[in-house]
């Protein structure tokens, strides 16, 4: 999986870069806990890619986007603190640049991502 620093310095790259004001960016990783508070020993993520390219296309487009890249470890078993995704934005302002990352990382953890969590008293296959 590429690190975050990777994701920017693609995104930098971009031809358009000139005309970024900003880049947000979200790390995520994986957590000791789940949403519901039972112990994770960690958790395995598949991506569906179409659906992947297809949403950052349609991002891509929006006001003041210069560039969306992600990264996602995907079919390996990851550990407490590994990274799972990182997402960069590039855009003009704040005011486009702030709800394109949100709506990005909404998309691909609800209609591009399934994730399976591993628990204490489970073992990671």
């Amino acid at each position: 999986m590429k690190t975050l620093s990777d994701v920017v310095t693609i995104v930098k790259g971009h031809p358009d870069f000139a005309n970024a004001g900003m880049l947000l960016c979200h790390n995520g990783v994986v957590r000791a806990t789940s949403r519901d508070g039972r112990p994770v020993s960690g958790l395995r993520v598949s991506v569906n890619h179409e659906r992947l390219a297809a949403m950052l296309a349609s991002h891509r487009k929006r006001p003041g986007i210069v560039d969306i890249q992600v990264d996602i470890a995907e079919d390996t078993d990851l550990s407490v603190g590994e990274d799972v995704m990182v997402l960069v934005v590039a855009g003009d302002v704040r005011e486009n640049v702030i709800p394109v990352l949100t709506e990005t990382l909404d998309a691909v953890k609800m209609t591009v991502t399934r994730k399976t969590e591993y628990f204490v008293s489970e073992k990671m296959s």
